[in-house]
């Protein structure tokens, strides 16, 4: 298992910082979990503490913003976003350039529970117009996601988990916004993944293919705005696309999905992502039981391309 983006974003924002003097980060009393605590010690004067008061931190960062600095305000996704009603109104009503960072999102958190398991967030945050969703699926994409947010103009906001994640990009990888990324290609389905479960989807792909099922693979790291082209291409070529995501069904990547195609004929799009609350329990338990890890997402993929009531009830 490969590092967490959360420390990824860490180790960025603290390099960030050296060439960005108007960038400054907000903390909620977790900087050593959010991994801003990197920051904090190389610039001190740029980094500053709000201790347990989320809502406070929010506003705060769009104060600085209209001063004209660029703030990272990091929690968790279950936290920060549990202020909505001040990002709504500070961040997204006033178009506050600020960057809102929630680490320790989904079902992967584990061990931690549901009461610190951010499975809303991505609803929540997607409601807002001017709001730009990222979500990356490994450190290598984090970094440069993290990068590329340093000199966006625009409220922001920034999906990293707790467990680590394989890294499926090289060194020479180049974020682009709004840009998903094909993996894999195949013709049967098309499972489209974001986040920490991209790379098990990639493994799942290769597993369906032993089986004689191919199936394309898309990364999208930018939720919105979302890449309609590229998924309205892919559904004319597939016919079936299956969304996978450690988020709640609804409102998350599987309902972007279902918009940006709702006008594209003859598409079956199947949402898998976690249905109900969440539960304490071990990362690799909480994935098997929601199935979103290897073996989860091969059986949903395998029932999708063809269902078994259905093929008894055909033949």
């Amino acid at each position: 298992m490969g590092k967490a983006t959360r420390a990824a974003f860490g180790e960025a924002l603290a390099k960030i910082g050296r060439s960005h003097e108007n960038v400054v980060v907000i903390d909620a009393d977790l900087s050593c979990s959010t991994q801003t605590a990197l920051f904090a010690k190389e610039f001190p004067d740029r980094f500053l503490q709000v201790g347990i008061a989320e809502g406070n931190m929010v506003g705060v960062a769009a104060g600085m913003a209209l001063g004209g600095m660029v703030p990272f305000a990091a929690s968790f996704a279950c936290f920060i976003t549990g202020r909505f009603e001040q990002i709504r109104m500070s961040v997204g009503y006033n178009n506050a350039n600020v960057r809102i960072v929630g680490t320790h999102s989904g079902c992967g958190i584990g061990e931690d529970g549901y009461s610190q398991m951010g499975l809303e967030d991505l609803a929540l945050m997607r409601s807002l117009p001017n709001m730009v969703v990222i979500q990356p699926a490994d450190a290598i994409e984090t970094v440069k996601a993290t990068e590329f947010l340093a000199d966006y103009v625009g409220p922001a906001y920034l999906r990293l988990t707790r467990q680590g994640l394989d890294d499926i990009h090289g060194a020479d990888y180049k974020f682009e916004f709004g840009t998903a990324e094909e993996l894999r290609g195949g013709a049967d389905l098309a499972i489209v993944a974001s986040g920490g479960v991209v790379a098990y989807a990639l493994r799942a792909a290769e597993q369906l293919a032993r089986e004689g099922i191919n199936a394309t693979v898309v990364n999208v790291h930018t939720i919105k705005q979302i890449d309609a082209g590229l998924l309205r291409r892919i559904a004319l070529r597939c016919g079936r696309i299956l969304t996978v995501e450690d988020h709640g069904i609804v409102g998350g990547l599987g309902s972007a999905v279902v918009e940006a195609l709702s006008e594209v004929p003859d598409v079956s799009i199947r949402i898998h992502g976690v249905r109900g609350y969440g539960e304490s329990g071990t990362h690799a338990d909480l994935y098997a039981r929601h199935r979103l890890d290897i073996a989860g997402i091969t059986a949903v993929a395998k029932d999708f391309v063809s269902p078994p009531a259905r093929a008894e009830a055909v033949g």
